[in-house]
């Protein structure tokens, strides 16, 4: 039982790491947290599925989107 509850411990935590990445990440370096945020999220959906996990995935991968169209458009005119 102890082994069980360690392993649902640390999948809850990566799932928490991902949603919180997630939301930081659409304030602030979205194209670096949003990839993390989108890993942590799949590893803790793997194990053991859970809403914060996929609102993780959701956020992750939302900030990604953002951070690439970010530099694709040079900052919205904040840079140069």
């Amino acid at each position: 039982m102890a082994g069980t509850r360690t392993t649902q411990s640390t999948n809850n935590g990566m799932a928490i790491a991902s949603l919180v990445l997630g939301i930081i990440g659409l304030f602030v370096f979205p194209i670096v947290l949003g990839p993390i945020a989108l890993i942590l999220g799949f590893l803790a959906h793997r194990s053991s599925p859970s809403g914060l996990a996929k609102a993780g995935i959701v956020l992750g991968a939302i900030d990604t989107i953002l951070g690439i169209i970010f530099i694709a458009t040079g900052g919205f005119g904040l840079i140069g």
